[in-house]
């Protein structure tokens, strides 16, 4: 105990007293009991909905807001239970940090010490809380080997100061954290940016993640933009280093911040093994943008209308061939752009190749279509627009054969997604019941994916939406569930995965016969990749 008169400090112990401490000043005696909860300072814990992620330093696991009605109280040490993590093991330690000046997650000011994860954990330090709120937050670090299949709970138990314990109170919809892969982040491979994932499994059941490498900056093309590629043979566990599978250098005596590869989709053929990956390239036009104005042009010249690049592998994606530009095979001349989709394509039952594409007319529309092969990646063909005013867009097959297309809309005030069907590959198109209606969107790129499954012991098409589930703005990215082919999307099925603001652009891919995988630009790298049972998200 310390007692405390002007400047004089004196420490000395009471026999058989409970008394923790005591606190004398103009004449008064401020007690407080072991384990007494003081007046005037309450502390609530909030967990917000976003996973966990190996390779990250740093992952909040809750936040910590403590509220005192007078100044100068000093926190001593805060108690954590991690009951409800699935096992420990996935966990290599947790510390407390001073929240921002705002309350935002930060790691700048630590309280305490790292601690390795138990059952239970007391971090002790010395933090003087200020008259009002005061936010701190836990950070956990996963080891490598963490459980895609597990999850991390945290919770705070007790909250210790110089004037007694503060009440602790937890808000509404705490719960465990999915732990996930940082799969690409900021700076990662001396890369200021990666944006734009798409994912696709391969015959051999590899997992291919191609994305934006975005060098200087995060602006769109035209920047020094190449196309990197992570491979995984293990589910997603672990993902071979980056490789750059597309960069035009200096192309044409032109430096790389005027040559950029964006937008990389990518499919494959399930009869030969044969990969595919397309990118669009841009030459020239500094501080352009191809989607904007004269960012690109009619015709086919190089330096004046955006390319579309073409690159095959043999080998599982470990090799690739050098690129081909396609332009003037499947860019009709008076279109403004053609571009790939930055998804998956897929193959249909009869071995066609379809991969999703978008592009600007010669007015100007945006639009959404498909390019289609049906001798294997030999030739292709491009099919009619199946809807102006969309973009981004992904491709499925529904049980009666026919191609449904749900697109990324880009027409003002309207915040859902295009949704049409074809039964001629592309040759003509029909709006879909739930055109416009079914499925909200912040105008972003969204994910399709038919995923096989067996519901009851028997087999049943799912089909799997991806978005930010939002009109507002890119946050709540989840995923939903069809069990009809698209016509319903019941609510009871939509998983949360991450509440934060992230770029999006989700892409979803089969894992194994029980799994799906996603990867997504989330509010907690760049981008994020998650191993998810579908037999949990039936379950919901």
């Amino acid at each position: 105990m310390e007692l405390t008169r002007g400047s004089e400090m004196r420490s000395f112990k009471l026999p058989g007293c409970r008394l923790t401490s005591f606190v004398l000043a103009a004449g008064m005696l401020v007690q407080a009991h072991a384990g007494a909860t003081a007046a005037g300072l309450s502390a609530v814990v909030k967990k917000r909905v976003h996973p966990v992620l190996i390779r990250n330093d740093h992952n909040a696991l809750l936040s910590l807001t403590i509220t005192s009605d007078k100044p100068f109280v000093q926190m001593e040490a805060v108690t954590v239970s991690l009951a409800g993590t699935d096992d420990l093991q996935d966990l290599d330690s947790l510390q407390f940090f001073h929240g921002a000046a705002d309350g935002r997650f930060e790691t700048i000011v630590a309280f305490g010490d790292r601690v390795s994860a138990a059952k239970t954990m007391t971090f002790r330090g010395h933090a003087r809380l200020k008259k009002g709120t005061n936010v701190f937050w836990l950070s956990g670090r996963l080891n490598s080997n963490a459980s895609l299949a597990n999850r991390v709970s945290a919770s705070v138990t007790r909250v210790q100061t110089d004037t007694g314990d503060a009440a602790v109170s937890r808000s509404a919809g705490s719960g465990a954290k999915r732990i996930g892969v940082a799969l690409r982040r900021h700076w990662d491979d001396g890369v200021h940016t990666y944006r734009i994932p798409a994912l696709a499994t391969t015959t051999e059941g590899t997992l291919l993640c191609v994305y934006d490498m975005r060098r200087r900056r995060r602006k769109d093309l035209q920047e020094d933009i190449d196309i990197g590629l992570m491979r995984s043979t293990d589910g997603g566990k672990t993902w071979d280093p980056q490789r750059v599978i597309m960069d035009m250098g200096t192309y044409g005596g032109f430096p790389q911040e005027i040559n950029g590869v964006s937008d990389p989709g990518i499919i494959v053929d399930p009869a030969s093994g044969e990969i595919f990956c397309f990118g669009v390239w841009m030459v020239g036009k500094a501080g352009k943008h191809q989607w904007q104005g004269d960012g690109s042009e009619k015709g086919f010249e190089i330096g004046k209308s955006a390319q579309m690049l073409m690159i095959r592998s043999k080998d599982d994606g470990k090799t690739w061939s050098k690129p081909k530009n396609m332009t003037r095979t499947w860019k009709k001349k008076d279109w403004i752009l053609y571009a790939p989709s930055p998804q998956q394509g897929i193959a249909l039952r009869d071995g066609t190749l379809v991969m999703p594409t978008q592009g600007r007319n010669e007015n100007d529309e945006n639009f959404s279509n498909l390019l289609v092969s049906k001798d294997h990646g030999a030739t292709w063909k491009v099919s009619a627009a199946a809807s102006l005013g969309n973009s981004e867009c992904q491709a499925v097959e529904l049980s009666d054969g026919s191609i449904m297309l749900n697109m990324r809309t880009e027409r003002s005030g309207v915040f859902a997604r295009t949704v049409a069907v074809t039964k001629d590959l592309g040759k003509s198109w029909t709006p879909h019941a739930t055109n416009r209606k079914a499925l909200i969107e912040p105008h972003c790129n969204g994910s399709l994916y038919r995923f096989d499954y067996v519901v009851d012991g028997k087999k049943t098409a799912l089909l799997l939406f991806a978005n930010p589930y939002s009109t507002s703005g890119r946050h709540h990215h989840s995923i939903q569930v069809s069990m009809d082919d698209g016509k319903t999307w019941p609510e009871k099925y939509r998983m949360l995965l991450d509440e934060g603001s992230g770029a999006g652009y989700p892409s979803l891919s089969r894992v194994d016969d029980e799994h799906i995988g996603i990867v997504y630009e989330g509010s907690q790298s760049h981008v994020v990749f998650e191993k998810i049972a579908i037999s949990e998200l039936l379950k919901r």
